[in-house]
């Protein structure tokens, strides 16, 4: 399967997943509250620090509430991402605030092809982007072309760990059945994205690509980067493993017994030298 295979399936599946979401990603609360952030961007607002007036981009935006609330909280801020339909529902909610935000349409490697080289003080990635990618080396080095000198990238991501566990037996353990390791990617079936929704999606095939956080680091420091924080978490914002995870918190979902047994999601800054 070639490049361009991946990235067109891909593609078709996100254009498939809007109406679902726009349904399922409590649009109605953001807009009734100038103050509401969503749960993405509330659960690393003491990690983010201070973004208030840095030029920001985030990569993989999808329909613009992570990106929205960055503004929120006083980031310029540009949002890409390569399904129209997204960028669409992104627009229109920048439009209903008030939000002085660009959205472009590119898929993550051909991001300096619209965009400024160098001009960014912060690139923000969220959850669940990374696995969409082939290449952990090649987003390193596009992520590092986009900022400035000193500039920084903040991601919370699907942990390595998480990827590689299949959906609970019938006995109800969870195995590993995935890739750890970088791969040319899993091909997947599901009528069904991560929110609430009854009708099945129209693309539901997809190819998701898992990377080990070795994979991950080295690619950073190829790029010219000092890792400056990182942190392991238990919880993942949607249940991804069924009966045997709970709900608590900011919508976080954990394993019901011993959570401390699984890494399910991470933190990390770092910092272009």
């Amino acid at each position: 399967m070639t490049d361009r295979d991946y990235l067109s399936l891909n593609k078709a599946n996100w254009n498939s997943r809007v109406p679902h979401h726009v349904e399922n990603y409590g649009i109605e609360k953001f807009l009734a509250d100038s103050r509401n952030l969503s749960d993405t961007v509330a659960f690393d607002v003491s990690r983010l620090g201070d973004i208030a007036e840095k030029a920001t981009v985030h990569l993989q935006c999808h329909i613009g509430t992570d990106t929205l609330s960055l503004h929120r909280l006083g980031a310029h801020v540009t949002g890409l991402d390569f399904s129209a339909p997204a960028l669409e529902v992104a627009r229109k909610l920048a439009r209903d605030i008030g939000a002085d935000v660009d959205f472009v349409e590119a898929d993550v490697y051909s991001a300096t092809d619209v965009l400024p080289r160098g001009a960014f003080d912060l690139v923000y990635t969220g959850i669940g982007a990374l696995c969409w990618l082939p290449s952990v080396a090649q987003w390193a080095e596009v992520v590092s072309e986009l900022l400035k000198h000193g500039g920084e990238l903040f991601i919370r991501e699907g942990h390595p760990m998480l990827w590689s566990l299949c959906d609970p037996r019938p006995d109800g353990l969870v195995t590993v059945d995935y890739p750890y390791f970088e791969t040319n990617g899993e091909v997947f079936t599901e009528e069904h994205s991560y929110v609430d929704h009854e009708s099945a999606v129209d693309s539901p095939t997809f190819i998701s690509f898992n990377h080990g956080l070795a994979e991950i680091f080295n690619a950073l420091w190829s790029a010219g980067f000092e890792v400056t924080y990182f942190e392991e978490h238990d919880s993942v914002p949607w249940n991804a493993l069924g009966d045997v995870m709970v709900e608590g918190a900011l919508g976080e979902w954990r394993l019901r017994e011993r959570p401390e047994r699984l890494a399910a999601t991470y933190t990390l800054r770092a910092t272009k030298k």
